[in-house]
């Protein structure tokens, strides 16, 4: 007999709709469970194998909970705005909208297919105007309280996408979309403050569950740093303010280095004797990304200002000003002072241009020849009234001093950047604000929201930098909500990243039409149990949605300071020749394919057992069809099936130790080693023979989580009880019933296996190696030999040592 439901059986989904058993009831009394996955966004032509695997993982999960009596909430809805799909429309001509509807509805089918249990009834998309309503007023709300504002600088502009990007949708200095080129320009852009939050959002990691990896990734990204702001005069009498850690090193500065975006070069323009090479400098950095510009390896290029020099606070001395692309006016104050003894990137750029190298702390060899780095806890040299004092008493001598002399302060700074909040493209959330002359920017009223996309029969970005929706200019001319006049409509949008930082609070009430959600549903469900999301994301969404929530507290939205109490990421499918899925590698595996030949429970199956879910891995077609004979094998053991309505002793052990496995794997995100025990506890009923109903019930409810259509069917088939597997409580084990009373050990002789022992699992060593001194095999072996030595690792082997 062989499981041949290989698609999924539409009475099993119609029969857990029916019930409602995918279904979180409101402020119940039970305990709730809020499993959250990462938003997916549904671009392209449709899945592959490699995106059910989170909502696979949290549907093990959720299942289990429910069946543990739990009130669970499992979601799902689409981030369908932005680039992904713009883009995709754009290269097959198919207006955003319809490419948005079309893709839904195959990736819905996609995931119904594998019966993951979401709560289909609160299902959103950002696309919706009842959605992204509630979006607006957000922005709204940060625009009142003066966290997004309107700035001119200069931004991470894609050449391909024709828009901007924020630094984390730039890796490796391209597009984190696209894979284009990134350039600076200066643009006029919406920026919201998330740097007023930067302290809090690193604090605030101790109050949750997060992997290390995650926790580290965010404070990194943040960058937190103490140490001062130092000012440096000039020839020309302004002022140079630098930040730096290591003012103790002040004595060392040689030179220093200005971004090319720096405001002071237009402001000495007629004194810079070399302004014309400047300017050609500049426009050379200009089509660099922040990337290539601090990529500590590539070539230091800069050039020195001819006319302008600044002056050394601490000793008076005049020291040169260079104009270089590694400092960028976007981080710190865009000036830098230069250390070149004890800074690798200083040294070399020294080195180029032929400045001075002096030591202020004592330890390398010969400065001249290497930078000496390793400076931590050394000893300050040729540092006047520093000289002698340690690096960290220099610190803090070096904060005073500045502060007595009124040329520096104590300062904490980060790495972490406003967000640029607005994109020159059509898809998007419009941005509800208009410009009016007379009264600046200002906000519609709430009673107008939502501010409704409008419809356009050219969608393609411009090449002059402004958004499509620029041209549509009966939506563009509007009126001042303040003074009745003449006013002007924003025609950027908001990013991808708008819709999709709080999509996890609508979830909770997503029909409320007066409030994004009720305080009942905010107070019962938040905050979100269990978020599952990719790595790449923990610089991205992950930190955006912590912001807005905190912003979303501060204002009494909702309940808790932080979004998710507990975070756990997972590592991606791999194609079979181990690099990632994709069209243009020709490695893709279509799920449908998948589940039309093997079934939807083995792929399932097979997306959990297929390696460590923190951790990558390359899809085989061996694994899949393993885990498809297991799934035969549970289903044929009805033919061994018994009547019973105790577990036996035989396989009491066995199965005790089984749902205590399962059950603690499964929290603890290790699916592989979960499936692994049930195939261990298959293996033992097996060579038993037989199962009865009993066990047979254990083990389907066991398995339920992981193939919840052939568990149903086999309860169905075999009327292991009443209802289904999801009324069945989880199973409990017995702690004291998981140790065997016999367990097998390998009995060697010089370290080479001679026979298997079957012992009393609580058996002393002596009695032990006298068991297996007895055995056939293994008084051949020692027969006319001198024992050398007897070795009982306790519950594994026996090891007798001999010699002639």
């Amino acid at each position: 007999m062989k499981y041949n439901h290989l698609v999924v059986e539409p009475k099993w989904q119609k029969a857990w709709e029916e019930k409602g058993c995918f279904h979180a009831e409101e402020n119940s009394d039970k305990k709730k469970f809020y499993a959250l996955i990462e938003f997916p966004y549904p671009s392209g032509q449709g899945l592959h194998v490699g995106h059910p695997r989170p909502y696979t993982a949290l549907d093990v999960v959720s299942r289990k909970r429910r069946l543990q009596g739990y009130n669970v909430l499992y979601p799902i809805g689409w981030d369908a705005f932005g680039l992904p799909t713009e883009n995709y429309a754009i290269k097959n001509h198919i207006h955003p909208e319809i490419v948005t509807k079309n893709n839904v509805a195959r990736f819905k089918k996609q995931i119904q297919s594998l019966g993951i249990s979401f709560d289909w009834s609160r299902e959103i998309n950002t696309t919706d105007p009842e959605y992204y309503k509630w979006t607006q007023w957000i922005f709204l709300q940060l625009f009142k309280h003066g966290l997004a504002y309107k700035k001119e600088m200069a931004v991470n502009w894609c050449t391909s996408c024709k828009c901007v990007l924020a630094n984390e949708e730039v890796v490796n200095g391209v597009c984190e979309r696209c894979g284009s080129e990134v350039v600076r320009k200066v643009k006029s852009q919406w920026m919201l403050k998330i740097t007023e939050y930067a302290d809090r959002l690193i604090k605030d990691l101790d109050l949750v569950d997060y992997p290390d990896r995650v926790k580290a990734q965010q404070k990194n990204w943040i960058g937190k740093s103490t140490g001062a702001e130092v000012d440096f005069n000039t020839t020309e009498g302004d002022k140079l303010t630098v930040y730096t850690t290591r003012c103790d090193t002040l004595f060392g500065a040689t030179y220093m280095v200005i971004s090319p975006e720096h405001p002071c070069i237009e402001k000495w323009n007629d004194k810079i004797k070399n302004i014309e090479d400047v300017k050609a400098y500049q426009a050379e950095a200009a089509k660099k990304s922040d990337f290539e510009r601090t990529e500590l390896v590539k070539e230091k290029t800069g050039v020195m200002l001819d006319g302008v020099k600044a002056i050394n606070p601490v000793n008076g001395k005049e020291i040169p000003i260079f104009v270089s692309d590694y400092v960028l006016v976007s981080y710190g104050t865009g000036a830098i002072m230069a250390v070149p003894a004890h800074d690798t990137r200083d040294w070399e750029f020294a080195k180029k241009f032929n400045l001075p190298i002096i030591e202020v702390v004592k330890g390398g060899e010969d400065v001249q020849k290497e930078a000496f780095t390793d400076c931590a806890t050394g000893v300050m040299v040729n540092s006047d009234f520093l000289t002698g004092l340690t690096v960290e008493e220099a610190k803090k001598k070096m904060i005073s001093w500045l502060e007595e002399n009124k040329v520096g302060r104590a300062k904490t700074n980060y790495k972490l950047r406003d967000w640029v909040f607005s994109r020159q493209r059509y898809w998007g959330e419009p941005i509800p604000i208009v410009h009016c002359d007379k009264c600046g920017y200002v906000p519609i009223p709430e009673s107008e929201l939502p501010l409704r996309l409008p419809m356009v029969d050219s969608y393609e970005p411009t090449d002059t930098g402004e958004s499509p929706l620029s041209k549509m200019t009966d939506w563009v001319e509007t009126t001042c909500p303040c003074c009745g006049g003449k006013a002007y409509r924003e025609t950027d949008t908001m990013p991808q990243w708008a819709g999709s930082s709080w999509y996890f609070l609508r979830y909770m009430d997503p029909h409320n039409k007066e409030a994004l959600a009720s305080k009942e549903a905010l107070n019962y469900w938040s905050p979100v149990d269990w978020y599952n999301g990719g790595m790449e994301h923990t610089t991205l969404h992950l930190l955006y949605s912590r912001f807005w929530h905190k912003f979303l507290y501060d204002i009494g939205v909702v309940p808790t300071p932080e979004p998710y109490a507990k975070r756990t990421s997972h590592g991606m499918i791999l194609g079979e020749n181990g690099e990632k899925m994709s069209k243009s590698r020709g490695n893709v595996v279509n799920p449908d394919d998948i589940v039309q030949q093997y079934g939807a429970d083995t792929m399932r199956l097979y997306e959990m057992f297929i390696g460590d879910f923190e951790k990558a891995a390359p899809w085989n077609d061996k694994g899949i069809k393993g885990c498809r004979r297991f799934v035969e094998r549970y289903y044929n053991l009805q033919e061994k099936l018994i009547d019973g309505d105790e577990v036996r002793p035989e396989l009491e052990c066995s199965i005790h130790k089984t749902i205590k496995k399962v059950s603690e794997d499964i929290e603890n995100i290790k699916f592989n080693t979960a499936i692994a025990s049930l195939m261990a506890l298959m293996n033992d009923i097996n060579a038993v023979g037989s199962i009865n109903k009993k066990e047979y019930a254990i083990f389907s409810i066991l398995l339920n989580p992981f193939a919840p259509h052939v568990t149903e069917e086999i309860w169905s088939t075999c009327n292991l009880g009443d209802g289904m597997v999801v009324d069945q409580p989880w199973p409990e084990y017995d702690e004291s019933k998981c140790k065997a009373n016999e367990i097998e050990i390998a009995v060697q002789v010089n370290g080479k296996i001679k026979t298997k022992l079957m012992i009393p699992a609580e058996a002393e060593q002596a009695e032990v190696i006298a068991l297996a001194k007895a055995e056939e095999n293994v008084k051949k072996s020692v027969e006319g030999m001198n024992i050398i030595k007897e070795i009982y690792v306790k519950g594994r082997l026996v090891n007798i040592v001999v010699k002639p």
